[in-house]
């Protein structure tokens, strides 16, 4: 009987981890969307008041660190391929639920950029954290997830709701 399981396409096999080999992939035009919440309390809302925090913007400074993080996934993510990205935008946004980010990752190439989607949000939302976390230690980051991804072999995939 064969085995219908998923396998893993970054272990060989043996199980040995190994980078996926793209080299044969035609270039696709790629995009992924990801999101997360860094979940406030009353003394982090209130510390986001303009001139209330003596470390700066958090929402701009975290908007910042997402780009970077996009940037840098390969660096963090020992098996992912470091990607030229074209674009990468980041929406940090102050909503009644707390700081919600989005990030829209785009590149012409051989793999996805969901990774990069992933990281970049991780990265605004730890920033936010960091910047933060004096004024309230009970912050929650939340909702980290793939929204969306198109091209490549596998087309355009959706999150449900």
């Amino acid at each position: 009987m064969a085995d219908d399981r998923p396998t893993l396409t970054h272990l060989d096999g043996a199980g040995a981890p190994r980078m996926v080999d793209v080299g044969d992939k035609a270039d696709t035009d790629r995009l992924a969307v990801a999101e997360g919440w860094l979940r406030l309390g009353p003394a982090a809302r209130a510390a986001l008041t303009p001139g209330a925090n003596q470390k700066g913007d958090v929402l701009g400074i975290a908007r910042l660190a997402g780009i970077q993080g996009a940037k840098r996934a390969s660096d963090l993510i020992p098996l992912c391929h470091p990607l030229p990205l074209d674009a990468v935008g980041v929406a940090v946004e102050l909503r009644p639920d707390g700081i919600w980010v989005e990030a829209r990752v785009r590149t012409r190439w051989r793999t996805g950029v969901e990774m990069e989607a992933l990281t970049a949000v991780s990265a605004a939302l730890l920033c936010a954290y960091d910047m933060l976390k004096a004024v309230d230690r009970g912050l929650r980051i939340d909702g980290v997830r793939l929204l969306e991804k198109r091209g490549g072999r596998s087309g355009t995939w959706t999150a449900g709701a």
